[in-house]
């Protein structure tokens, strides 16, 4: 079974990876207003991990696993699916396009959406649901901005090495 310590570790992962990915990114994009999106979208991730850091002390706190009595590691994996929820496996030098980068974003929030709606019946603490209700919510603005960038047509812009 995974202990919500396990979880919560690897939600802090999860999003520890895509500010690390966003902020790589910045540095081989040339147009301002994709800039401005993934820096806006690392410092998202930011709080979101933030937030799972500090749900992460109050369940160690409290000394009690309010979730994973329940789930065992196989229900777990036949939930999330074939999901590896890693942008380390990219390999960005084949990617031409701002669009073809912002495509592999769209595919990691949603990644993101599915481990967090997996996740949220399992927490129980109402505060804590709430918080990880709004983080839902905005991993689904950050796919519609990612969405907006490339039905625009204004993120045609070739990635630097």
């Amino acid at each position: 079974m995974f202990s919500a310590s396990e979880l919560l570790d690897m939600a802090i992962k999860l999003e520890r990876n895509g500010e690390a990915v966003y902020r790589d990114a910045i540095e081989k994009v040339s147009k301002p207003e994709l800039v401005l999106l993934l820096e806006w979208m690392a410092d998202e991730e930011v709080k979101h991990a933030a937030f799972f850091s500090e749900l992460k002390l109050k369940l160690t706190a409290d000394s009690r696993n309010p979730f994973m009595e329940e789930i065992s590691r196989e229900l777990f994996d036949d939930l999330l699916g074939e999901k590896n929820f890693s942008l380390k496996e990219v390999d960005f030098s084949s990617l031409d396009t701002v669009e073809e980068l912002i495509a592999v974003f769209i595919e990691f929030e949603k990644d993101s959406v599915i481990f967090y709606k997996v996740l949220e019946p399992f927490v129980e603490d109402p505060a804590a649901r709430k918080q990880l209700q709004e983080i839902i919510e905005e991993e689904n603005r950050h796919i519609w901005n990612l969405q907006q960038h490339i039905e625009s047509k204004q993120a045609i812009t070739i990635i630097h090495d």
